[in-house]
């Protein structure tokens, strides 16, 4: 009883402290975003996009940091390397940045396919537009290879890779190597964004091995998402599919194998779970070990951006994906997106 006594006495007089509570950090992800080009011709939306991220601003602001992947080039001219039938090169003009700021975004990938759209005076004044606004990029070869962002004292490095030569290559995985160490070596923690797989809804579920798609190898996904966490990654979310995958916790990290399409109004096919658009939010301890997130289910409409989900059939898509692809993860994925750790069960003999 005395010692209960003491310590009340040492508590109030202010000579015991508790330990501290671990910081924790959420991160919001989310697809590829084009909010509108005027190559080959105009495809705008109306006020400069101002209504384009309006039922998913909310949800990116409220996260500590949130994270994306910016498809095409931030200019207002130039000539694009694209031509034929099925080439797409997309331009956005400059006054629509402060859009991306405004929904939230604290970083974008680079690392895609259009980002070279219109050369490297378009990589230029893609890099330009995003300073303006403050958001960091990263997946540039040899121009913007890392990127550091801080919250609440921590220091989160970020990098980006992709399939196509202007980018850091996943597939070169003696550089992604090279880059995670460096990351390592300066960061608190790592979040590792990726542009890979095939392209469409025949791609929905997540092969084992290399896919390829238009001839060229967009990587083994599995392996690459894995790698980056056997060499210090915290958190690793994907794009490219056009398409939703499953989501995965390994070595009790997370790792979403493609977000799809998030903002994309025009020249996208939009129907049906190519319209899919969801923002997922994770929470993670400061060490990275993931704690718990949801599947916010928005879906995209032609001119309108992503728009809330009421049956929430994204989530269920991604639920049934990750059921069914990565049955062996330790996570479950409840009917309105919540994700949660599986509990470890003691065995007792």
């Amino acid at each position: 009883m005395k010692y209960v006594l003491w310590g009340s006495l040492f508590l109030a007089a202010g000579l015991l402290q508790a330990q501290p509570r671990p910081r924790t950090l959420e991160v919001a992800l989310t697809g590829d975003i084009m909010m509108g080009t005027t190559y080959p011709s105009e495809q705008l939306p109306v006020r400069e996009g101002r209504q384009l991220f309006v039922d998913v601003a909310p949800l990116l602001q409220r996260a500590d940091l949130a994270f994306g992947n910016l498809e095409g080039a931030l200019c207002d001219g130039g000539e694009t390397h694209k031509k034929g039938k099925n080439s797409y090169a997309f331009r956005t003009p400059t006054k629509f940045a402060p859009r991306l700021s405004e929904a939230g975004y604290s970083f974008l990938s680079m690392a895609n396919n259009h980002a070279n759209d219109f050369g490297p005076s378009g990589l230029q004044s893609t890099m330009k537009c995003l300073d303006s606004v403050g958001i960091r990029y990263a997946g540039i070869a040899g121009m913007c290879e890392t990127a550091m962002l801080e919250h609440d004292g921590l220091r989160i490095g970020v990098c980006a890779f992709g399939h196509n030569s202007y980018t850091l290559e996943h597939t070169d995985l003696d550089l992604v190597g090279r880059i995670l160490r460096k990351l390592v070596a300066e960061s608190d923690l790592v979040v590792v964004s990726f542009h890979g797989g095939g392209e469409g809804r025949g791609f929905r579920h997540l092969p084992y091995g290399k896919e390829i798609c238009y001839n060229e190898n967009r990587g083994s996904l599995r392996e690459l998402a894995r790698f980056c966490i056997d060499h210090g990654a915290d958190l690793v979310y994907g794009h490219g599919p056009h398409v939703v995958r499953a989501v995965e916790l390994y070595k009790n990290r997370f790792i979403a194998y493609s977000l799809g399409n998030f903002c994309t109004p025009y020249g996208m096919n939009l129907s049906g779970v190519s319209g899919y658009a969801p923002v997922v939010t994770v929470c993670m301890l400061e060490d990275g070990t993931f704690l718990n997130g949801k599947i916010h289910s928005f879906i995209q409409y032609p001119g309108k951006g992503p728009r809330k989900d009421k049956t929430l059939r994204v989530a269920h898509e991604v639920k049934t994906l990750t059921e069914q692809d990565v049955p062996e993860t330790p996570l479950r994925i409840s009917e309105d997106g919540t994700i949660m750790r599986v509990p470890v069960i003691p065995l007792h003999p």
